[in-house]
């Protein structure tokens, strides 16, 4: 076993990089005989030289300048956990050029930089390696790249926002509102002052774009990607997804078939008793289905100081060990599916006058549309009076169709306000 050490250039000290330190600190022999040498962080780039840290920082030479860090001479690896996509990206590249390979936990960086990156990386032979980018410690990218190599991947579901699946346990389980919920999750860590990019589904679509394109071989895709937030999402409409044997969930879909690939994350109904709809809180979760291995559900963590350090930690073994696999190449070309041809179960909901015929009236104009009902509620409303909430599951039809019911809807005398929709899944794995 050599005993040189792989020198570390960290790049960000915030929650993930001292994660990182502590686990290299703390499993430094089982790391060791892991990785086949030392595993020791040499420099860090910070913002703030003499910010206290919740790790041990007294063998490291602390620096404010990112690049400087990413091509000192004594550094042998960079690990990049500053997040964003400015800075980030520049220090990476100058990593690159200086031969440096390169451990990443920023989803943002490679799901909109990617290309850029990985051309720098093949010309200099150098890795990239991000395991920690997607599903925190969940080791998603290791299974879809490595352990199911020897499948056609048809299709991914994922729960892979903690901040949007934490919101949307707590509103079902609670009957609250999404506003107090998300000022919860704000006061308890789990989500940014700007919780855009979580709860606006931003987030999930980086880390969907990056699934993508290792399970199907494809270029990044992130604009491709059809993306609605959680914020959509009411307490009535949890409550009513309940009677009818069902959750929602903030579900990210990457699904190849002879049509071509369609990508979307959104608000999706699924049935309680299936694998997805029973992980609630922060956790994610996510199903792979492959032309043999049929499919592989995969669950746990999916972010945190911790959880996010252990996926930096093992592709730091990777590279200590020299088998971090080739980058991505430019992709191969396919199809992407017209979202609005996509065929699914629809969940519509709509307040109307409680009068009579206004039922007949809904119905008549969904038969108009050739749209089948599967199951209808009707509930009264004691505010505003005389005003009814239908709730109806349809059978499976396309986007397109349901977006035209849903014009004709909002301009019926009797409806009042946005009728509410969801896709349903009739998935139960």
């Amino acid at each position: 076993m050599s005993q040189s050490p792989l020198r570390i250039g960290l790049l960000g000290l915030g929650t993930v990089g001292t994660g990182t330190a502590r686990v290299l600190a703390e499993n430094a022999d089982s790391l060791t005989r892991r990785a086949g040498r030392p595993l020791a962080i040499v420099a860090a780039a910070v913002r703030d030289l003499d910010a206290e840290r919740d790790c041990d920082t007294s063998g490291m030479r602390l620096e404010r300048d990112a690049v400087a860090v990413a091509t000192a001479a004594d550094v042998d690896v960079v690990v990049e956990l500053m997040g964003g996509t400015g800075a980030a990206r520049e220090a990476v590249l100058a990593a690159l050029e200086a031969g440096k390979p390169v451990v990443t936990a920023n989803k943002a960086l490679i799901a909109e930089h990617g290309p850029e990156i990985f051309e720098q990386a093949r010309a200099h032979e150098q890795p990239v390696a991000f395991e920690a980018a997607v599903a925190g410690g969940i080791p998603i990218i290791k299974a879809v790249r490595e352990g199911l190599a020897g499948n056609q991947i048809t299709e991914i579901n994922g729960l892979i926002n903690g901040t949007s699946n934490f919101i949307l346990s707590k509103m079902a389980s609670e009957g609250l509102d999404f506003a107090p919920v998300l000022a919860e999750a704000q006061q308890l860590g789990y989500a940014e002052a700007d919780p855009t990019y979580d709860v606006e589904g931003i987030d999930a679509a980086h880390k969907l774009a990056i699934l993508a394109m290792l399970a199907f071989e494809l270029p990044l895709a992130l604009d491709r990607i059809r993306t609605r937030g959680v914020g959509q999402v009411e307490a009535e409409d949890l409550e009513a997804a309940a009677e009818l044997g069902y959750r929602i969930k903030h579900l990210a879909v990457a699904r190849r078939s002879e049509r071509g690939v369609e990508l979307c994350v959104e608000p999706t109904l699924l049935p309680e008793q299936s694998y997805l709809a029973k992980i609630d809180g922060v956790m994610n979760g996510v199903i792979v289905a492959g032309s043999a291995v049929g499919s592989a559900g995969f669950y746990g963590p999916g972010a945190g100081a911790l959880a996010t350090a252990s996926a930096v930690v093992a592709d730091l073994i990777d590279v200590a060990r020299g088998r971090v696999l080739p980058e991505p190449g430019p992709g191969k070309t396919l199809p992407f599916v017209d979202p609005h041809t996509v065929v699914s179960g629809h969940y519509l909901r709509v307040q109307v006058l409680d009068e009579p015929g206004v039922l007949q009236t809904l119905t008549g104009l969904l038969a108009d549309a050739q749209v089948s009902i599967e199951s209808l509620v009707q509930k009264e409303l004691g505010t505003p009076a005389g005003w009814a909430q239908i709730v109806m599951l349809t059978h499976e039809v396309s986007l397109g169709t349901i977006d035209q019911v849903l014009v004709r809807l909002r301009d019926l005398p009797c409806v009042q306000g946005e009728p509410v929709h969801f896709r349903v899944s009739a998935r139960e794995d």
